[in-house]
């Protein structure tokens, strides 16, 4: 039995299909969208679990940095993403986008015009989880709940010990490393530092609560957020 191969292409397929479904129940007052969650992680917080098991709990999509990057690099799949708002959504984006260039005072090169195009048209879909790439940063505060996931170092190169299989040396290099790449990232990109948590509604220990715990916290807080 022959495995199926899902490529990039497919993938933004499948989500435009839904957003463009979503969008016409919407319009018929079937359904409620809601607002945006992103989550920034230190390395070895199990983010990525947390942020799955969250999307699952709250029937949300789920985004992962990885394929927001890789879409956010083509400007084809760009255009594909941008073409599943109506006219006036895409105004909005537009006008979204430029007062943040002018805001925060933004020189962007071609991958963050198509990253900012990417994850602005992901938050007025609403219904999503985007994790990491900087989205806190992109999308209005007002809009979107923003959580930071924390940990001791130590707590954190003893998750990627065991949930990689490694030398401790090995997960410490790796925490170090990532650690130093998503900072960079952002102080690149954004003129910032991504663990000032004024940039968050809600940043956690994720070594204290567990992965259920921390969903639990997520969920509640996002809950009470909304309603306000």
């Amino acid at each position: 039995m022959k495995s199926k191969i899902i490529s990039l292409e497919n993938i933004v397929e499948e989500q435009v299909t839904k957003w463009n479904r979503l969008q016409i129940m919407q319009k018929r007052k079937e359904v409620k969208v809601r607002p945006v969650i992103t989550i920034s992680r230190e390395p070895g917080t199990g983010g990525t679990a947390i942020a799955k098991q969250l999307a699952k709990v709250l029937d949300m999509d789920f985004m992962s940095g990885q394929i927001i990057q890789q879409v956010a690099q083509s400007a084809n799949m760009s255009e594909k993403v941008v073409a599943s708002l109506d006219e006036r959504r895409i105004s909005l984006r537009e006008d979204w986008l430029k007062i943040l260039f002018d805001s925060k005072h933004f020189w962007p090169d071609s991958f963050l015009r198509h990253l900012m195009t990417v994850i602005s048209t992901i938050g007025l879909h609403g219904n999503a989880i985007i994790l990491g790439r900087g989205a806190n940063y992109i999308l209005p505060p007002k809009e979107t709940f923003r959580v930071r996931l924390i940990a001791p170092m130590e707590a954190r190169i003893a998750k990627v010990t065991a949930d990689r299989g490694v030398s401790r040396n090995e997960a410490e290099k790796y925490v170090t490393r990532t650690e130093s790449d998503r900072k960079s990232f952002i102080l690149k990109y954004f003129h910032t530092d991504i663990g000032n948590p004024a940039h968050y509604d809600i940043v956690i220990d994720a070594s204290r609560m567990g992965i259920d715990g921390t969903v639990e916290i997520i969920r509640h807080a996002y809950t009470v957020w909304t309603e306000h």
